[in-house]
């Protein structure tokens, strides 16, 4: 019986597309190559298209001829052979004509009718989590629905992890380890905060990370955020962005182009910037302007809907970090969850799991308690975190900020701050002393102070 390509009631598929594909694949390396950046194993609709392709990329990783004989010798070594339709069904692969288009044009086809499938199956998992909603699971079903329908359209899909062997990691923690220790005069192995002690007690901001900023308010939180993603997207070309829940996206950029240039801030505002103060600006315009930084500045009625547009634009630019400014200001739904030291413990459970889901450091600002103010040297604990202990409990660092001058004008360290280190979960804990530099907007070293 002859196979029907064209069956309405099938899902989306193009079964010439990915022969072409496959043709192309056993014909040539580079292919392989192209292709493998474009496609995985389950785009294709035919699980036999889909067993030769992985088989292909096995070979290829080898750095061995992905031909139609070896991919045959290897599919019989795997008992998989007959099922795939045996070496006739690799000659005429090999031999066929369809489609005239390149390569990437078929891969992109493959796809594309991958994307279809899995939508069409989205809306209906989506369409099973309505039925079984209610007005007080509302935010969930919202949040499961987003999910899954980018799940479906990412093109790069973000899967749920396999469980790995030991053995098949251990290659891979060694090679780390020593990229780290070639790196150690080189600068930190993950992104760096733009800190000299910082990074190299850290070692930068790394994926997964959830990094938690929290001091009293006025104390430079906000500031030591965006200190962070300048370092990234403005030193390092690494695409960063900015959500913030209170600050205008013009005051953002204010403060970022102030303390890039060194222009007092008040100047700025003021209207009294000096011939000095312009030229000092035209001098770093271009490296700014050419950051790949992004400021979200919408308000946001909801955490399901702020981690919506952090997907949305992970999934559009390929972010490499994400600073939340600030965490008291959200609500997790539109219905609260109780208490709001509840709602607060799942926002930073949320916070953590974004993290890992994107693979990237995420930034969450928060505001400290009164916790501070009420002892004498007024130096804030982890225990000072507003709302909720379950912030403490999944964040990977956290780090308090502290400065004299802020309950002492005439304090002998004027000028100066401390980055409290409460927690570090994978290294020692420290107290790292900066510049404050309040007319630029900004932290230093204080080497660069």
């Amino acid at each position: 019986m002859t196979e029907d390509e064209t069956e309405p009631a099938s899902p989306p598929h193009d079964l010439p597309a990915e022969k072409a594909v496959l043709r192309a694949m056993l014909r040539s390396p580079e292919a392989v190559a192209d292709i493998v950046e474009i496609l995985v194993g389950d785009d294709f609709y035919r699980p036999a298209h889909e067993t030769i392709y992985t088989t292909i990329l096995e070979i290829y990783g080898r750095a061995e001829t992905a031909d139609h004989a070896s991919v045959g010798t290897e599919l019989e070594r795997l008992g998989k052979l007959e099922q795939t339709g045996g070496r006739g069904y690799l000659l005429t692969l090999l031999d066929g004509v369809g489609h005239a288009g390149p390569w990437i044009k078929e891969a992109e086809r493959v796809q594309a009718m991958a994307v279809l499938r899995r939508m069409k199956q989205a809306a209906a998992q989506i369409e099973n989590h309505t039925a079984e909603g209610t007005a007080e699971n509302l935010d969930r079903v919202i949040d499961t629905a987003q999910a899954e329908f980018f799940a479906a359209t990412s093109r790069r899909r973000i899967r749920i992890p396999t469980a790995h062997p030991l053995s098949e990691i251990l290659e891979g923690a060694l090679d780390e380890i020593e990229a780290v220790g070639s790196r150690q005069h080189g600068g930190p192995s993950g992104i760096p905060t733009g800190f000299t002690d910082l990074d190299l007690l850290t070692g930068g901001l790394y994926p997964g990370q959830l990094i938690v900023i929290a001091g009293r308010p006025a104390m430079g939180t906000s500031t030591l955020g965006l200190d962070f993603l300048r370092a990234a997207a403005i030193g390092e070309n690494r695409p960063a962005a900015l959500f913030s829940i209170e600050a205008r996206r013009l005051d953002i950029t204010q403060r970022l182009l102030a303390a890039e240039s060194r222009v007092a801030l008040h100047h700025m505002r003021g209207g009294t910037m000096t011939d000095e103060d312009w030229a000092r600006l035209a001098r770093r315009m271009p490296d700014i302007s050419a950051a790949p930084l992004f400021i979200q500045d919408d308000p946001y009625s909801s955490f399901t809907e702020l981690r919506a547009h952090c997907r949305r634009l992970h999934h559009q630019h390929g972010l490499e970090l994400i600073a939340v400014d600030d965490l008291q200001l959200l609500n997790y739904g539109t219905r609260p969850l109780g208490s709001r030291y509840e709602e607060v413990s799942e926002i930073s459970r949320c916070l953590k799991r974004l993290a890992k889901e994107l693979d990237i450091p995420v930034v969450a600002i928060s505001t400290l308690n009164r916790g501070p103010e009420q002892r004498i040297d007024k130096k804030p604990l982890v225990s000072d975190l507003r709302d909720s202990g379950a912030l403490e409990d999944n964040a990977d660092l956290v780090i308090l900020i502290h400065r004299d001058d802020a309950y002492e004008k005439d304090s002998p360290r004027a000028g100066e701050a401390d980055l409290i280190v409460a927690k570090h979960r994978y290294g020692p804990t420290a107290t790292i002393t900066v510049a404050f530099q309040g007319h630029y907007g900004r932290f230093v070293d204080m080497a660069g102070s």
